[in-house]
C-alpha cells in the first residue's frame, strides 16, 4: 500500500501538477424507504423512519472530485460535525494522492477523542473519497488499481429487517428466495421467527441470525442452543458488549455454532484481538466504520493470516457500498456481500447497482468507485 502511494505521487505528480485538497463538503441526506411489508410498528432499535446518508465530497485544486460515505444511521448530525470541525481543518491543503498517509495521521492526531464510533466513521468517509480520487488519477476502476485484473461475481445474501412477526418473516424469506438469493440473514431475537424462516426456506438455504448484541453470555448460550435446532449458518453478535471477545470465544466453543462479529469493531487492532482469542469464524469489517478502505485492507490481510473468513458488513446505498464491491474483487476469498432488504425511495446512483444478478454482485467499471451520485437525488433529499 505504501508502494502504491509513492507510485501515484511519482507517476502522476508531473502529469497533473498540484493535487492538494481544496475543499471538503459534507452532504447530509434523509431518504424514506420501504420494508416491503406492513409492519405492526417500529421495532426495537431498528425503528428507522428514514435512511441517513453522510456523503463527503472532496475537491482537489486541479478539479478532481472524490466521493466518500461515513456511517451515519441515526447518528448523522454528530458524524457530519466531526467531518467539518475535526477532519476538514486537518486535511485541507494536503496532497490528495496520499490516502494511506492521511489516514494514519488522522488516526494518530485524533486518538484523544476515541478509537471507535464517530471519529472513525468520519475518517472512514474521507478515506473512501481519497481512494475514489486515486482511481480517477490512475484512470482505473478502484479494484483494478488495487490489483484485480478481472471481475468475479461475488455471492449476495439478503439481510432482512427485524419484523418480530413470524408471518412477516415468512413473507420476506419467500420473497428473497423468489429474487434469487441463495443465503438469507435474519435480525430476529426469538425462536418462533427463526423456526418460521427455516420452515419456509427448507433445508438447503443457509440462514444466518444477527441479533445485534442483546444478551449476557449466559442468555446468549441458551438462545444459541435454541437456534441451533434450525441449522443456522452463523450467529452474529449475540453478546453485549460486542467487544467481549473472550465471552464470544467461550460461546463458540461451548455451543459449536459459528460466530460472526466485527461490524462494531474499529481498526485492525480490534480484529486482531478477536482473532487471537478465537472469537469468530466470520469477520465483518464495515468500510464506513473501521477506518475506510485503507483500514479494511489491513483487516482483509489479517483474515488471511488467521484463516478467518471475511464477510463485509455493507447495509449501505452510498459510496460505501461501491467501495465494498471493489474491495471484494481484491480479496482472495471474499465471502458474501450483504444487501440490506429494504428499498430506498430513490437510487443515489444513476444506474442501480443494488440488485444482484443471478444471486451475485459485480462491480462498476468506471474510474475510481465507478459511479457518480445523482445530483437530482441529492437535491431532493438533502437536509
Amino acid at each position: 500500500m505504501l508502494g502504491f502511494r509513492l507510485g501515484v505521487s511519482q507517476s502522476y505528480g508531473g502529469l497533473l501538477g498540484s493535487m492538494k485538497i481544496r475543499n471538503i463538503e459534507v452532504i447530509e441526506l434523509e431518504m424514506p424507504f420501504s420494508r416491503g411489508v406492513d409492519n405492526k410498528g417500529d421495532v426495537g432499535f431498528l425503528n428507522w423512519g428514514k435512511l441517513d446518508f453522510c456523503l463527503i465530497k472532496v475537491e482537489t485544486d486541479n478539479g478532481l472530485v472524490g466521493w466518500g460515505d461515513a456511517f451515519s444511521f441515526q447518528c448523522r448530525r454528530p458524524v457530519a460535525e466531526a467531518i467539518k470541525y475535526m477532519i476538514a481543518p486537518r486535511v485541507i491543503g494536503l496532497d490528495a494522492r496520499d490516502p494511506v498517509k492521511i489516514n494514519h495521521e488522522l488516526q494518530q492526531g485524533l486518538h484523544l477523542f476515541g478509537r471507535y464510533g464517530i471519529t472513525l466513521f468520519a475518517i472512514s468517509g474521507l478515506d473512501i473519497a481519497l481512494w475514489d480520487i486515486a482511481g480517477k488519477i490512475a484512470e482505473l476502476p478502484l479494484h483494478a488499481l488495487m490489483g484485480s485484473a478481472s471481475i468475479t461475481p461475488v455471492p449476495a445474501y439478503a439481510s432482512l429487517f427485524r419484523y418480530e412477526d413470524s408471518e412477516l418473516v415468512t413473507d420476506r424469506v419467500k420473497h428473497a428466495i423468489s429474487l434469487g438469493y441463495e443465503s438469507i440473514k435474519l435480525h430476529e431475537i426469538t425462536v418462533s421467527e427463526v423456526k418460521a424462516a427455516r420452515e419456509i426456506a427448507g433445508p438447503s438455504i443457509p440462514l444466518m441470525v444477527d441479533v445485534n448484541c442483546p444478551w449476557t453470555p449466559e442468555k446468549a448460550k441458551l438462545m444459541a442452543l435454541a437456534f441451533k435446532e434450525y441449522d443456522i449458518h452463523w450467529l452474529e453478535e449475540p453478546i453485549n458488549p460486542p467487544e467481549n471477545f473472550a465471552a464470544l470465544a467461550k460461546l463458540r466453543a461451548e455451543t459449536g455454532l459459528s460466530i460472526a462479529a466485527g461490524e462494531n469493531a474499529c481498526t485492525v487492532f480490534e480484529f486482531k484481538k478477536m482473532m487471537e482469542i478465537g472469537a469468530v469464524d466470520y469477520a465483518q469489517p464495515s468500510v464506513t466504520k473501521v477506518g475506510g478502505i485503507t483500514e479494511f485492507r489491513k483487516i482483509a490481510a489479517l483474515c488471511e493470516v488467521y484463516g478467518i473468513q471475511i464477510m463485509p458488513h455493507s447495509p449501505y446505498f452510498g459510496p460505501g457500498f461501491l467501495a465494498t464491491l471493489h474491495l471484494a474483487q481484491v480479496i482472495p476469498n471474499s465471502g458474501m456481500i450483504e444487501r440490506i432488504f429494504i428499498e430506498p425511495e430513490a437510487d443515489l446512483f444513476a444506474n442501480s447497482i443494488y440488485d444482484p444478478k443471478n444471486g451475485a454482485f459485480g462491480v462498476p467499471g468506471g474510474h475510481g468507485l465507478g459511479l457518480e451520485p445523482n445530483p437530482d437525488v441529492i437535491k431532493t433529499y438533502r437536509v
